[in-house]
């Protein structure tokens, strides 16, 4: 076998055995730290501990921080299906009226 042939067959292997790892997602992985949700003066704070998921607001969510270390995803419904804005770590945000839920 040429020097070429031998160079384009190990090239040709290791594209054989490469190429079915590169389409591979990497599991999911849950958030790690808090989401806090505020929704008024006369409740305690609803708190989801290392949140994964599509999570439930309260219905009367006012205000939601994200201290955990990914980025969330509020959404307009409860099944996490229209996504209104996305929060990174360490920032919140007001909610819109009636947002539904949050994904981690």
């Amino acid at each position: 076998m040429r020097p070429s042939n031998h160079l384009l067959t190990l090239a040709l292997a290791t594209m054989a055995v490469a190429l079915p790892l590169i389409g591979t997602a990497a599991p999911a992985q849950a958030s790690t730290g808090q989401v806090v949700v505020f929704s008024n003066e006369f409740q305690p704070l609803d708190t989801y501990t290392d949140p994964t998921g599509c999570n439930r607001l309260p219905v009367t969510a006012h205000s939601v921080d994200n201290q955990t270390d990914d980025d969330i995803k509020l959404y307009a419904d409860p099944l996490c299906l229209t996504e209104v804005i996305t929060i990174k770590p360490g920032h919140g945000a007001h909610v819109p009226p009636l947002t539904g839920s949050f994904s981690a």
